[in-house]
């Protein structure tokens, strides 16, 4: 039976009267790949937010490998417009921000590529394995950090042959096709030596051949790497090739959760999302 790498426990996010995630409770389990769908608006990427360090929870927590990571509770004036359910009993914060997150061992990718268009493919990968330096500032202001250097500038080589961008480690990013965007913004976030991989749709803009590429590099890293994978996409031949589970939002509340089979045989899904045929 798998461990449970990363869950969130009555997990809600609301901007003043308006709820985008609703007492959301999910649990990823270590080494699959867990979906979450759901129409435009339904809360997905606020969900990937607050779990990265985006956004603080108005109520709830993160937990990643049993350590909270993010935990809060309506306090001030949202205790009085608050539409969840709450006791006023705890006043509990863990705030962390999005760089310690991604020490911990989550990375992600955005719905729109951000890259850093004018460096090279190679010097974006290499910025990543920045945030793991051990030098200091005055180490780096010296150069005192050479050995250091080196070696994450060899990682970087080596990466970008594992991912296949080797012969464009030259190249300015933005002169990368679309597909290849989308794996070195992939690749980036592997440089920062992820267990917790959050991607946010990455087949957005792919074409058919493309996306199928996509599936294929999706599952040989999280081989490759030991990886955990989970992922928000609207592309739905991609998300039940590859998935172990899905959960489904939709306004906010998760209206199910199962195998790619139950989700695809779910009729409240298929009213609220996967579509209707007409008759």
């Amino acid at each position: 039976m798998s461990t449970i790498l990363l869950s969130t426990e009555h997990l809600t996010m609301q901007f003043g009267g308006v709820v985008a995630v609703d007492d959301l409770n999910i649990r990823i389990p270590t080494g699959e790949i867990t979906a979450l769908i759901g129409p435009n608006g339904a809360g997905k990427t606020t969900a990937f937010n607050v779990i990265t360090g985006g956004y603080q929870p108005t109520n709830g927590r993160v937990v990643f490998d049993g350590q909270t990571i993010a935990e809060n509770c309506p306090r001030s004036k949202m205790k009085k417009i608050y539409a969840g359910s709450y006791t006023g009993t705890t006043e509990c914060t863990v705030v962390n921000k999005p760089d310690m997150i991604t020490r911990l061992g989550l990375a992600r990718t955005f719905q729109n590529i951000r890259l850093f268009k004018d460096l090279t493919v190679f010097e974006n990968v290499l910025i990543a394995k920045h945030c793991h330096i051990k030098a200091g500032l005055l180490g780096a202001t010296f150069r005192l950090n050479k050995a250091e250097e080196r070696e994450m500038a060899e990682d970087s080589y080596a990466l970008l042959e594992r991912v296949g961008l080797l012969d464009s480690a030259g190249e300015k990013s933005s002169s990368l096709p679309y597909g290849k965007q989308r794996r070195l913004e992939i690749a980036r976030a592997l440089a920062t030596g992820p267990r917790l991989l959050l991607l946010d749709e990455p087949a957005a803009g792919m074409n058919p051949k493309e996306t199928d590429e996509l599936s294929a590099f999706i599952v040989e890293i999280k081989d490759s790497f030991e990886l955990t994978v989970f992922l928000i996409e609207h592309h739905m031949n991609l998300v039940m090739d590859i998935s172990d589970s899905i959960y489904v939002l939709d306004y906010g509340k998760t209206i199910a959760y199962g195998t790619p089979t139950e989700i695809q045989n779910n009729e409240r899904v298929i009213q609220a999302y996967l579509g209707v045929d007409e008759t």
